[in-house]
């Protein structure tokens, strides 16, 4: 059974874009121990042009260190809000995959949500899926009902 953490408030300021661009960068930075301008744009569907704009924006804000040409690295307050994205990721997919539902619906269902789900919120998908996966006949009793029609 996976122990879920208390969720962490996001900056209200924050946009969803810039949420995506830290969430990237920290993937990037665990995976491979660097994040590049062309890796960004690759993993997002997006010119380099775009992604150096939104990087200088966020280094403005404080939210990311930033070398033209040599790449970057989150400061403590953009790592903050790049792990809070991640864990409400974790925590929505998990909730959904308990119903099996179908990972291609519940990665995108969850690119949707996880932007706006305050931490009450949040809180209350994580409780569940502590409880459900406590009751797996609950589950599979609610799973038939989805199927049901």
């Amino acid at each position: 059974m996976t122990e879920l953490k208390t969720a962490i408030d996001l900056n209200p300021s924050t946009s969803v874009a810039s949420e995506d661009y830290l969430e990237q960068i920290l993937n990037l930075v665990t995976e491979k121990g660097y994040a590049r301008v062309i890796d960004i744009a690759t993993n997002l569907g997006i010119s380099q042009a775009s992604v150096s704009n939104m990087v200088q924006r966020l280094a403005s804000e404080g939210l990311v260190s930033y070398e033209k040409y040599r790449g970057m690295a989150l400061t403590p307050e953009g790592e903050k809000i790049a792990q809070a994205i991640i864990q409400r990721h974790e925590a929505l997919s998990e909730f959904l995959r308990l119903f099996g539902l179908d990972e291609l619906d519940i990665h995108r269902d969850v690119e949707g949500m996880e932007h706006h789900v305050s931490s009450p919120t949040l809180r209350v998908f994580q409780v569940l899926v502590e409880e459900l996966q406590r009751r797996p006949k609950l589950v599979e009793k609610v799973v038939g009902r989805i199927h049901e029609s």
